[in-house]
């Protein structure tokens, strides 16, 4: 039997609630696990003094894999910095990929299956912000090196032969911003030319946006900048289910972090409400970067069931409360 050390980070909101029932149908897998758990948000800030203290960044280096629920960021909160942009760039979590798939549910658009592939650790995101003229002009840097655009293109062309798939479109914003996304394009381009058998074809931000409401089924792989990323995969989401399906996972040359989409959602916390099936999947993400693929589908193929079973929480048209909605994943699996 397989043995893994699995850090879990709870986080604010809802997080503790979904990551709780996601542990539960890991736990029901011919495995052996050894649970980490870690502090990060603003519940940490408020009991520590920060949101992503430097015991969690340790203890998530020694674990096999990390599964995250979510946090609450406050916009108003002087020197608070998102933990989410530290952890990707402390831990190199370079590699942001968030799946989207058709759903058996009236819901979703039928035909989709595609991935997002997100560089994770540059563009806007660097946080380089500055106040000028006594607060009449905020300055925000857009870094872009060519270092990480042709790594996160040979993860995004690695990928799609790696799931069968012949396309990779590469969205970018060059006819405007010449030098940034300019040298992403470049880069990523002359990735494209090591993969003779993939095709590749590009496409700017806003036809991209556009066109994943008009066919989305024409994408396989989508490989793109943070910011973009952050956005087009949102959008994505929805035409597939909500954020409530959503899953992701930040991954880099050693480790691997794998969270729900969905943020923290305060209002939902402590009743029972929330949709887990966005961190069961993201578990099942976790449990193919681990190598355990059949583990993977098994769990994937139980979402799925329950899904078309109706047995989901109530943004999905359902009756079920979070931990009712993992058990019938749970049923699903043991089946």
């Amino acid at each position: 039997m397989s043995e893994y050390r699995i850090c879990l980070l709870p986080g604010d909101g809802i997080g503790p609630e979904v990551i709780a029932a996601a542990q539960m149908v890991l736990q029901v897998l011919p495995v052996n696990w050894h649970w980490v758990e870690g502090d990060i948000g603003w519940g940490a800030y408020q009991r520590l003094g920060t949101p992503l203290p430097d015991e969690t960044l340790e203890k998530i280096r020694s674990c096999d894999a990390t599964l995250f629920g979510a946090v609450t960021t406050p916009p108003d909160v002087a020197n608070y910095r998102s933990p989410v942009l530290r952890l990707r760039q402390e831990l190199n979590l370079y590699a942001n990929l968030r799946p989207c798939r058709s759903i058996p549910h009236p819901i979703s658009r039928p035909g989709i299956n595609l991935v997002i592939v997100r560089e994770n650790t540059e563009d806007l995101y660097v946080g380089r912000e500055r106040v000028e003229g006594e607060g009449t002009r905020a300055v925000g840097e857009m870094v872009i090196t060519r270092e990480a655009s042709e790594r996160i293109g040979r993860v995004a062309f690695e990928l799609a032969i790696r799931r069968g798939f012949t396309k990779v479109t590469v969205v970018h914003k060059a006819n405007v911003l010449r030098e940034t996304s300019g040298l992403f394009r470049r880069s990523v381009l002359r990735v494209a030319d090591e993969y003779p058998r993939v095709q590749c074809n590009e496409m700017l931000v806003d036809t991209c946006a556009m066109e994943l409401i008009r066919a989305p089924e024409q994408f396989q792989v989508i490989v793109t900048t943070n910011l973009f990323g952050d956005i087009l995969s949102d959008e994505a989401s929805m035409l597939v289910g909500g954020l409530g399906l959503a899953a992701s996972g930040n991954i880099g040359d050693r480790m691997g972090v794998f969270e729900p989409v969905h943020g923290s959602a305060p209002g939902l916390a402590g009743k029972d409400r929330a949709n887990p099936l966005a961190a069961i999947l993201s578990a099942a993400m976790l449990l193919d970067y681990l190598g355990e693929k059949t583990l993977a589908e098994q769990v994937e193929q139980a979402v799925w069931r329950v899904i078309e079973l109706g047995q989901v929480t109530e943004d999905l048209g359902g009756k079920l409360g979070t931990r009712a909605a993992a058990l019938a994943v749970i049923g699903q699996v043991r089946k």
